[in-house]
């Protein structure tokens, strides 16, 4: 590794002093405990974009945490990095979504507003240091500050807040009692998992489009970084079977992305010279980073997906039925709370106002998983909201 990269022998510790694995480093541990979470697991059954009932090819939370923490190996590793490190902090960072994807979160979003808000990153630190109840000592997965750290602020930096803006409250919270230094940026490992989001889902999204119909690959190889994917692979396998051109061409447009990061990063690395991880912390500005050319091309891919995909007429269609799901439950947990399960009784009975009674419920339905959330609002309202579409 880098003199620049997260060393497990200096890591800062965790919030409850444990003893040391003699078989594992400390960040080996975390991604270990994230894996094995209960958040983790009912990924599986949350989606990115398709609700759980339109086909099993298209991605899920699951297995777009995989491709995110692939890619971020494999960069990390490039450029000296705690693989380690980096492959917990990309596993984690979906942890706090909601079903239905961003639409489930816009939805929570809004019924949160008087309570504090919702973030799903915000969300993703309460799980891993409050929801998550399986130890003996403590409550949440007791992580490292370098990983809680990255998974706070691997976007960048979240204090000084703008006008108007507050921290989310579980966030605000927790940072009081284990101060991860808000005002800095994270580690570069951390820096590396969210351009790792950032990779797989433009390419994953592409991909997810064109099965289902939304665009066709005429559309898509007019755009300015996969026209040369595609003539790549006309050039060097003429008239191969569509579906391995198509393989063939997002693989390149892939690699084009991780090769940007790598060799910007790089450059950016030995401007800086940082002779530690926390160099990079204090640098004020990111390390890791796409460079502006390729910045410009993602900005094209990504404007051609709202148009095409997040905003398609299907896609809008079972967007409004499902955040109906969202703001159906909430009222009625509200209302009604000895409708939640038994294990949340205990906290509901200790909740001393109407805001911590809605971070409940707003913790209870964020952890939802598609199905589950369909099948509650059934349950409890006697209504499918995709009766007509299934």
């Amino acid at each position: 590794m880098a003199n620049y990269a997260c060393d497990p022998d200096q890591a800062r510790g965790r919030l409850f002093a444990e003893e040391e694995s003699a078989f594992r480093s400390c960040f080996q541990r975390d991604r270990d405990r994230i894996i094995h979470s209960s958040a983790f697991r009912r990924l599986k059954h949350k989606t990115q974009v398709f609700v759980e009932h339109e086909g099993d090819f298209f991605r899920t939370r699951l297995t777009h945490s995989i491709e995110v923490a692939q890619v971020a190996r494999t960069m990390s590793n490039a450029l000296g990095l705690n693989t380690d490190l980096t492959e917990a902090v990309a596993l984690a960072h979906d942890l706090g979504h909601t079903p239905f994807g961003h639409t489930g979160e816009d939805a929570l979003a809004e019924l949160m507003a008087p309570y504090g808000g919702f973030d799903h990153n915000a969300q993703a630190l309460h799980i891993v240091t409050a929801l998550e109840r399986h130890y003996a000592e403590f409550d949440g997965l007791n992580l490292t500050w370098d990983t809680l750290e990255g998974i706070a602020k691997h976007n960048g930096p979240l204090l000084p807040l703008a006008e108007g803006e507050t921290l989310p409250v579980t966030l605000a919270a927790y940072n009081a009692r284990h101060d991860l230094e808000l005002h800095t940026h994270a580690s570069g490992e951390a820096q590396v998992a969210a351009l790792s989001d950032d990779i797989a889902y433009n390419n994953h999204d592409l991909q997810d489009g064109l099965r289902a119909g939304l665009f066709t690959e005429d559309e898509i190889a007019e755009l300015a970084l996969i026209a040369p994917a595609y003539a790549e692979v006309d050039a060097k396998y003429p008239g191969l079977d569509p579906y391995r051109r198509r393989h063939e061409a997002l693989r390149r447009v892939f690699g084009y992305m991780v090769e940007d990061v790598i060799d910007t990063s790089r450059a950016r690395l030995e401007d800086a010279a940082p002779q530690c991880a926390e160099d990079i912390r204090q640098l004020g500005r990111p390390v890791i980073a796409f460079s502006d050319d390729m910045w410009e091309k993602l900005k094209e891919i990504r404007g051609f997906l709202f148009r095409r995909m997040y905003r398609a007429p299907s896609v809008m269609e079972i967007r409004g039925k499902v955040t109906q799901v969202v703001r159906d439950l909430f009222p009625l947990y509200m209302a009604e709370p000895e409708k939640l399960p038994q294990r949340w009784r205990s906290e509901i009975d200790r909740a001393r106002d109407e805001a911590e009674l809605a971070r409940l419920v707003g913790d209870y339905i964020a952890g939802m998983t598609d199905r589950f959330a369909l099948q509650a609002h059934a349950d409890l309202l006697d209504i499918d909201v995709l009766h007509d579409i299934r």
